[in-house]
């Protein structure tokens, strides 16, 4: 039973970060490659940047460390908090069919964040 329990965690966190990733790196062009001010969220000016960049952190590079397994507990904070922001502050009010996708990656690195990354993974090898 263990090799399936290491099997659905891996399938899990790398899976659900593959998906976040693609967000992450719309965030990351938009903060380094675009040529247009920074526009984020309830955020103008100074603090835009800072907030995409907070985004971006939990969308992008996270996502890499828990496909690697490595602190992927630590690893899946930033995620957990970015998809909390985006569920419960971003979409509140909104109907729950705009909240899903956040809930749903909220769900999957709270999962990973609670149960580890499994066996397969650079934090499993010791």
């Amino acid at each position: 039973m263990k090799k399936y329990q290491n099997l659905g965690l891996a399938i899990l966190r790398i899976g659900i970060s593959i998906l976040m990733m693609r967000h992450g790196f719309e965030k990351f062009q938009e903060l380094f490659i675009s040529a247009e001010p920074v526009k984020f969220w309830m955020f103008t000016g100074k603090m835009a940047w800072v907030m995409l960049f907070l985004a971006m952190f939990g969308e992008l590079i996270a996502p890499i460390f828990i496909i690697l397994g490595y602190k992927t507990r630590w690893a899946a904070v930033p995620a957990v908090i970015t998809m909390a922001v985006a569920a419960f502050l971003y979409h509140a009010g909104h109907p729950i069919e705009k909240m899903e996708h956040s809930l749903l990656y909220f769900i999957g690195f709270m999962t990973v964040l609670l149960c580890g990354p499994g066996e397969w993974s650079v934090d499993g090898k010791k």
